[in-house]
């Protein structure tokens, strides 16, 4: 029984510590997307690729993170490996294998279901980024919160394969993007060059990896639009969606304004009528 609670805080000491490099990481510019990736794979030992790697060895800070999470994964992979020799293969077992297998098994899939958990991720990250700020020097940068990277929104990596690609061989203003509620924010070339902030005139081209800003939905279905009459009518269907939203945007946003405006009214005649009492 103790080996196998010494594997669980083995387990959740380790969701701890990724999501602690996790956080310092996304405060040095990384997205959360790669920061979470780059802290998983240092952890677990599993490497990662090379154009990724070289926005970590060229980070000092970024540097020492995956560093500590190397020593520290090779470590705990160890101290389990033990643990789990020391509860199934004992001579002195108080349990039965089953029991025990049981016992593992829901503890693993707590630790999995806390490790996954999007709002004790909100909370923990929130938490542990009022400490770094606080002890630390660390300058906080979340790009997640700059971008807004919630409620629905993200940034994709878009591949031009072909000519059958509904983006290919055309303008940045031609495509109407920003009617779907879509951004490109960058042009990585197929020969290497990059194009940041590219402006409306730039031409997408076969073989370019287009970075986009939007709703998830929009952004898969984008990646999988084909350059026919289907696809026209997708980014129709598209267009018509992005208005509806933006007008319950408004509608949603007005709502606000009067009830603030109620609020307020309300609060000035509360005052007056204590300032009346008064006099």
């Amino acid at each position: 029984m103790a080996s196998i609670l010494s594997l669980l805080l083995i387990l959740i000491l380790s969701v701890l510590m990724t999501r602690i490099a996790t956080v310092i990481l996304v405060h040095t510019g990384l997205s959360r997307e790669m920061a979470r990736f780059q802290a998983r794979s240092a952890f677990s030992g599993a490497g990662f690729t090379t154009s990724e790697s070289e926005k970590i060895v060229n980070h000092p800070l970024r540097r020492r993170v995956v560093s500590t999470l190397i020593l520290l994964g090779n470590a705990g992979v160890v101290t389990a490996i033990a643990s789990l020799l020391l509860t199934f293969l004992g001579k002195d077992q108080l349990m039965p294998d089953w029991l025990q297998f049981s016992l593992l098994g829901i503890g693993i899939a707590g630790v999995w279901f806390v490790a996954n958990s999007k709002l004790l991720d909100r909370w923990l990250s929130a938490f542990i980024s009022r400490v770094l700020a606080k002890h630390t020097p660390l300058n906080v940068v979340d790009v997640d919160s700059l971008l807004h990277l919630e409620d629905g929104y993200r940034i994709s990596e878009l591949a031009i394969p072909s000519n059958d690609d509904w983006l290919a061989d055309r303008t940045i203003a031609e495509t109407r993007l920003r009617e779907e509620g879509m951004s490109i924010l960058a042009i990585r070339r197929e020969d290497g060059s990059f194009i940041g902030n590219p402006t409306p005139h730039s031409r997408l081209e076969v073989g370019d990896t287009v970075i986009c800003y939007g709703l998830a939905e929009g952004l898969t279905e984008l990646e999988q639009r084909r350059r026919n009459r289907s696809g026209d009518r997708a980014h129709g269907e598209q267009v018509d969606r992005e208005r509806l939203r933006r007008r319950e945007q408004e509608r949603q946003q007005g709502r606000r304004r009067l009830e603030r405006t109620r609020r307020s009214r309300h609060q000035n005649a509360a005052t007056k009528a204590e300032s009346s009492e008064q006099r």
